[in-house]
């Protein structure tokens, strides 16, 4: 008996006449970003890169969360470095991408996830959105965020997410000026698609193109991306992953019991 095909890990659409790419991480309930859903995503931006009449990407969750983040067990000290070698392509591809990344975040949009929406280019929220990084209360730490969260949010609000695992609220985060709009309706994705067509769909693919990397030059992004986040990927490697207790808050997270820690 034949088996049905899976679902596609991303979804992935062109819209308005091929100017719009709509990618759905679609593995409800959490969306959880394994290095294969890292790969997917990365693979259909690829396949559109050289769309010339694109003129904006949006990546949004199925269900009713946009991503608990990046697997957690993808963390344990045998697969981390390769995960975290994908998820930074990932992320520098999806900075340095020539047209702009748009972010819908309805619910919990965590860790890797959060570091995600950090690199895209514009944020818009639903009233419920949570986004932070809670990788301190597991013993080990958010690179991206470290890398490019001071560009994204100032360097106070940074600084408090990073070293309290805190999350913020949608209100927050556009208070932050992280996120472009809050949406109040019921259908977050025709709120955006309103101001898609409002605000980019009349431009010149062209003159987005060229404006999109040279805002990301100019802001530092793309700069930060690279030595500095290779520089926090290898501390992660030797000494978190080298710790511990970078390792007992993963497995306790695993286990389902509080971690025990030895502050080494």
């Amino acid at each position: 008996m034949a088996t049905e095909n899976p679902a596609p890990i991303v979804e992935s659409t062109l819209l308005e006449n091929g100017t719009l790419l709509r990618l759905v991480l679609n593995r409800p309930k959490g969306n959880v970003l394994t290095l294969e859903m890292m790969q997917a995503l990365s693979k259909e931006l690829a396949a559109q890169k050289g769309n010339t009449h694109l003129r904006m990407v949006i990546i949004r969750g199925a269900g009713k969360h946009f991503s608990f983040g990046a697997s957690v067990e993808e963390h344990r000290k045998e697969q981390a470095p390769a995960m975290l070698a994908g998820f930074h392509a990932m992320i520098r591809q999806v900075a340095g991408y020539p047209v702009p990344i748009a972010a819908l975040v309805e619910g919990s949009c965590l860790g890797g996830a959060f570091e995600l929406v950090l690199a895209c280019h514009f944020v818009f929220a639903a009233p419920n959105a949570s986004l932070g990084c809670p990788e301190i209360t597991l013993g080990v730490l958010p690179p991206v965020l470290a890398a490019i969260g001071a560009h994204r949010l100032g360097g106070p609000l940074a600084e408090r997410l990073i070293i309290t695992g805190a999350t913020m609220d949608a209100a927050t985060a556009e208070k932050s000026g992280l996120v472009t709009a809050v949406f109040s309706g019921d259908s977050p994705e025709e709120e955006l698609m309103g101001w898609y067509r409002k605000h980019i769909l009349p431009l010149s693919a062209l003159a987005v193109r060229q404006n999109t990397c040279v805002a990301r030059i100019g802001s530092g992004l793309i700069a930060a991306l690279q030595e500095p986040l290779d520089r926090i990927e290898r501390q992660y490697v030797t000494e978190v992953l080298g710790s511990h207790d970078g390792n007992e808050g993963i497995s306790a997270f695993i286990e389902r019991r509080k971690p025990v820690w030895k502050d080494c």
